[in-house]
C-alpha cells in the first residue's frame, strides 16, 4: 500500500502541537480543494480517523491523524477507491510491525492567519466539477473540440450548460473524452447511447441516495454525497470491465 509522502523526521510529531479541525482543513484543501469541514467529520463517522476530543468536545488532530486524511483523499481522487477498500489498506497500514515509525505527511505550511501559500488553480478533473465555471469559449479552447460539435452535444444531450451559456467541469471532461473518440472515428451521434446509458444508472442511484440526500442532518448529506462518489467508481470499474469481456468476445482475443 502506498503511504503519505514523508516529511518530517520520525518523532517529530510528537513534539508538534495538535491541530484544530479548522487547522487541518487549511492544510488539506491546498492540495484537495472540495474538501469540506463536514467531510472530515464523515470520514471521522466511518472509522477512517479518530481525532483526539479536548474536556470541552473540540477535535484535535496529530500529524498521523492527518496522513490518514490525505491518504483517504488521495485514494479516492486518484484511485477511485470505495471507502470499504481504504478503511481495509488503514487497517492493513495500522497492523504493520513498523507502525510506530509510519512516514509523516507532506504538507504545506499555513501562515497565522490561515492563509496558505499562492497555488495555480487545479485542472477540473482534480476539483469538484460542480465548482468549476466556464464560459463557452473557454470549454471550446480547453477541450479542442470544434464550436459545431459542442452543439451537437447540447442538442444531443450530451452536454448541458448550467445556467445558460456556462460549463461546469463534468462538460470539460465529457469534450475531452468526445475529442479523443473523434480521432478515432467516432462522431457525436454515436454518443447518445452512452448518455442513455448514463441516464439509467443515475436514476438507479439516485432511489439509494435520495433518502439520505433529504435529510437535513449535514452528516448525512455528506454521506450521500460520499456514496454518490463511491457508486460512480464502482459503475465506471463495472462499465470498463464489460466493454473489455465484449471486446474480447468479438475480437476472439
Amino acid at each position: 500500500m502506498n503511504e503519505p509522502a514523508a516529511s518530517m523526521p520520525p518523532g517529530a510529531a510528537r513534539s508538534q502541537p495538535l491541530m484544530s479541525i479548522g487547522e487541518v482543513l487549511a492544510q488539506l484543501r491546498v492540495e484537495f480543494p472540495d474538501t469540506t469541514i463536514s467531510k472530515l467529520r464523515f470520514l471521522e463517522a466511518e472509522g477512517l480517523v479518530e481525532p483526539q476530543r479536548t474536556p470541552a468536545g473540540y477535535r484535535k488532530y496529530s500529524w498521523d491523524d492527518v496522513a490518514r486524511l490525505r491518504f483517504v483523499l488521495t485514494a479516492q481522487r486518484d484511485q477511485y477507491l470505495p471507502l470499504r477498500v481504504i478503511r481495509e489498506q488503514l487497517a492493513e497500514w495500522d497492523s504493520s510491525p513498523d507502525g510506530a515509525g509510519r512516514p509523516r505527511p507532506t504538507l504545506v505550511a499555513v501562515g497565522p492567519g490561515g492563509e496558505v501559500p499562492h497555488r495555480a488553480p487545479a485542472d477540473p478533473e482534480q476539483v469538484e466539477s460542480a465548482s468549476v465555471r466556464l464560459s463557452r469559449t473557454d470549454l471550446v479552447a480547453r477541450s479542442g473540440i470544434e464550436e459545431s460539435t459542442l452543439g451537437e452535444l447540447e442538442r444531443l444531450g450530451v452536454v448541458v450548460s448550467s445556467p445558460p451559456g456556462w460549463y461546469d467541469g463534468d462538460a470539460l471532461i465529457i469534450a475531452r473524452a468526445v475529442a479523443g473518440l473523434a480521432a478515432y472515428g467516432l462522431e457525436p451521434r454515436h454518443l447518445r447511447a452512452f448518455r442513455t446509458a448514463a441516464d439509467r444508472e443515475a436514476g438507479l442511484f439516485a432511489q439509494l441516495l435520495l433518502p439520505l440526500a433529504r435529510q437535513s442532518d449535514p452528516a448525512a448529506r455528506a454521506r450521500a454525497a460520499e456514496t454518490a462518489r463511491e457508486l460512480v467508481a464502482l459503475s465506471q470499474q463495472l462499465h470498463a470491465a464489460l466493454v473489455r469481456v465484449g471486446l474480447r468476445s468479438t475480437l476472439g482475443r
